[in-house]
């Protein structure tokens, strides 16, 4: 069993950790930036998007980021421990 703190020295759990930072950040622009544009599609042709709150159209933006930044890093993650995988077995 792992002691506290003893994360801070793993170089294979911080290097998940990165690559499943970046694909976060790459999954929230790729999803954020359809949705900011249906999101103005929807100010300018929609009557009841114009008329909801700034609030809940920010839900909505964010909603779908946080989605997409789930997705990507959940991605990025598999396809890390694939790797890692793959090189364990050519290492034994």
């Amino acid at each position: 069993m792992r002691a506290h703190s003893s994360l801070a020295n793993d170089t294979d759990a911080n290097a998940a950790a990165s690559e499943a930072f970046k694909g976060a950040a790459v999954g929230a622009a790729k999803y954020g930036l359809p949705l900011a544009l249906l999101s103005l599609a929807g100010l300018a042709l929609s009557p009841v998007y114009r008329a909801l709150t700034l609030q809940f159209k920010l839900f909505l933006q964010m909603s779908g980021m946080t989605l997409g930044g789930m997705v990507e890093a959940d991605r990025r993650l598999r396809g890390y421990e694939a790797v890692v995988r793959r090189r364990k077995r050519v290492e034994r």
